[in-house]
């Protein structure tokens, strides 16, 4: 039998990372990263990337493969993430992976097939969005797909354009082509990290002092002199963007520190809103001392 698949899912500083070192030295697994800004070489104190020296000696994967100008794709993601897996399983080791992507976690573990794409098309789209903004087609596409427009926010214009290409390409919504809660293997188990609001959120004002104190806008300087503003995805990040719009004049330093800490607030929201609304999903205290033999319980009753 084949080992399981391990995804350790929840909300942004919530302590996911510190549970994946832990099961997968339990479960003898390498971790596999979930994480669509961390696969960003040199993207590191801003996507809180685990430095090699505190990995416990555990192979990671889907780290540091991709330079800041380069786009980043679920699809692709998924291509390259499964096929992490099937290496990890077949050396006999168990896959755990951690991030903070629901989207990404999602196409990985479940079926979800990728509609086709067209690049006139795309380009089109792309125009209206520099044109009109986001919001105008995130109403557009609430007016062909309602229940799409109400899973997309509505200032996440790629996803929108996303969205009203796969209507015009398919006929159908674009919802229809969103995984669906069904595992493209049955030995799959996921383990969320349960924490408070308000832990969650002092936890992550802390994160984002110390983000800045360790050299974060030097970090954003040096990836500027690399292209980062020219990047399709990697500028997006939170955190990226707002130390950019300091570096250009927009802001104070104070207050890119805010306006980071209430943007990750805000997604660690979605984040957690994502994943609750999953019944699949096993839940384990983040301050509970038998989280890790929770955890490895549920995995074991995946084996039998």
């Amino acid at each position: 039998m084949p080992q399981p698949i391990v995804a350790v899912v929840g909300a942004t500083a919530s302590g996911k990372t510190g549970l994946s070192l832990d099961l997968a030295e339990r479960v003898g697994g390498e971790v596999v990263n979930t994480d669509a800004m961390q696969v960003y070489r040199g993207m590191d104190i801003g996507t809180a990337k685990l430095p090699a020296g505190e990995r416990r000696g555990i192979a990671h994967h889907l780290l540091d493969v991709l330079e800041v100008t380069e786009p980043a794709t679920v699809a692709l993601f998924q291509e390259w993430a499964r096929e992490a897996v099937a290496d990890v399983r077949s050396r006999g080791a168990t896959p755990v992976l951690v991030g903070g992507s629901a989207l990404y976690t999602r196409a990985i573990v479940d079926r979800f097939e990728f509609p086709g794409t067209d690049d006139s098309l795309r380009r089109e789209l792309e125009a209206e969005l520099e044109r009109l903004g986001s919001r105008a087609l995130h109403a557009r596409l609430a007016g062909v797909d309602p229940e799409a427009a109400a899973q997309i926010q509505p200032d996440n214009g790629r996803r929108v354009v996303r969205a009203l290409e796969v209507v015009a390409l398919t006929g159908r919504p674009f919802s229809a082509s969103l995984p669906r809660l069904e595992y493209a293997d049955p030995l799959t188990v996921q383990v969320g990290v349960d924490i408070d609001r308000p832990t969650l959120d002092e936890r992550i004002g802390r994160r984002v002092d110390q983000m800045f104190a360790a050299g974060f806008v030097e970090e954003v300087e040096a990836l500027l002199a690399r292209g980062l503003a020219a990047g399709r995805t990697a500028p997006r990040a939170i955190g990226y963007r707002e130390v950019m719009g300091f570096l250009a004049g927009d802001r104070t330093l104070a207050e890119a520190i805010e306006q980071t800490k209430t943007a990750t607030r805000r997604f660690a929201r979605r984040q957690d809103s994502w994943f609750r609304k999953d019944p699949r999903t096993v839940w384990v205290a983040h301050d509970d001392p038998g989280r890790v033999e929770q955890a490895v319980r549920a995995v074991e009753r995946l084996q039998g």
